[in-house]
């Protein structure tokens, strides 16, 4: 059997987008078809028992394209007789790529996210990628907005597109929503709602000086921010005056989340472009997960967010800058509700047909078959 290493530093159980990106990928290869190379998590040793392929980790929480991790990540190719290497994320492993070629790897699959395209504001972050880009066979990109920006150091032919799935069976209408809604206090009052994690980036700080707009219009709705990061003392802040309309649960664990998109009846993350073009939203998974979810959305225009959004269909996108057009789109959703459900079940056909994981597992086996013909 062709093996194929996986160098990665996003892998589970680390949380995050990315992680669980490359994990869906992997996860629908066949069994013993893929070796992965990791960093070291707590509680990766369980985890990685379940895996139905090995899963080497590295000492430390975080890899480097240094000369250590080269040696390792080559003597895996030898000891598995690894004919291809995916790295799951581009940058900066890639660097890696001509050791691996030396190790004896034929041909290399580099995938990207948001922070490559970011990557491209910056000539030092443009010169990595193109060396990155020159000793790769494949570079896949999450959609337009990534491609056009990738395409400025990488030649077009060798791009890609590959995309994440959304499962439609775990992100449904009604998963959990009762449950939350109950433990949350939430009755039945009209919940905006926000998963992600707590960064500027995001925009829930955008969301929270848009809210007075709409409690004046909708003066039982109820924002509900969902996630964990380093900007939630500054939203706690920004809340405080809100008068018990809004939440913020904190992390919650992965396992719950449709139950908490299922819980609301509008999405909304006004994402924002940061840092000159540095800090930039990829594509936006979490859309498309309240789409299957039936939630119509409220994007930001950061980026590869808008497409995550069918505009005017199953969502709208607005400038995350702006608390005006944040309160003026959910104040339109909340108010029109027929419209709003027409939206959700509009996103949740659309991901079913255009974002499911089996096209996502297709389109990197036809990746991997590709390159991993003589």
């Amino acid at each position: 059997m062709r093996r194929t290493l996986v160098v990665t530093n996003d892998f589970p159980p680390r949380a995050g987008g990315i992680q669980s990106f490359v994990y869906g990928l992997i996860a629908r290869r066949p069994p013993g078809s893929v070796v992965v190379y990791a960093p070291r998590w707590p509680d990766s040793e369980d985890f990685d028992l379940r895996q139905p392929y090995p899963v080497v980790r590295h000492p430390t929480s975080l890899m480097l394209p240094t000369p250590a991790v080269a040696r390792r990540a080559a003597a895996l190719v030898a000891e598995f007789g690894c004919e291809t290497v995916v790295f799951g994320a581009a940058a900066p492993l890639g660097l890696l790529a001509p050791r691996m070629r030396e190790a004896g790897v034929r041909r290399v699959v580099m995938v990207t996210h948001g922070h490559e395209a970011g990557w491209t504001a910056l000539p030092v972050g443009r010169r990595v990628l193109a060396r990155i880009g020159a000793h790769a066979d494949v570079v896949t990109y999450l959609g337009e907005y990534t491609r056009r920006r990738l395409v400025r150091v990488i030649p077009g032919d060798k791009l890609v597109r590959l995309a994440p799935g959304v499962d439609t069976e775990v992100f449904a209408p009604g998963a959990g929503r009762e449950r939350v809604r109950a433990a949350l206090g939430l009755g039945e009052r009209p919940v905006v709602l926000c998963l992600s994690r707590l960064v500027p980036r995001k925009g829930q700080d955008t969301l929270l000086r848009a809210w007075p707009g709409v409690l004046r219009d909708v003066p039982d709705a109820m924002l509900l921010i969902v996630g964990g990061g380093p900007y939630r003392r500054t939203l706690e802040r920004l809340a405080r005056p809100m008068n018990g309309s809004v939440q913020i649960t904190g992390p919650v664990p992965e396992a719950a989340l449709p139950g908490y998109l299922a819980a609301g009846d509008v999405f909304a993350m006004p994402c924002r472009t940061r840092l000159g073009g540095i800090d930039v939203e990829g594509l936006g998974i979490v859309y498309l997960e309240a789409s299957a979810s039936g939630l119509p959305v409220v994007a930001g225009s950061s980026g590869g967010a808008p497409d995550a959004v069918l505009r005017g269909q199953t969502g709208l996108v607005v400038d995350g800058t702006r608390p005006d057009e944040v309160t003026a789109a959910l104040v339109d959703l909340l108010k029109d509700r027929a419209g709003a459900r027409a939206m959700g079940e509009r996103g949740r056909e659309w991901v079913a047909r255009e974002w499911s994981w089996d096209l996502a597992a297709s389109r990197f086996a036809r990746v991997l078959e590709s390159v991993e013909t003589p």
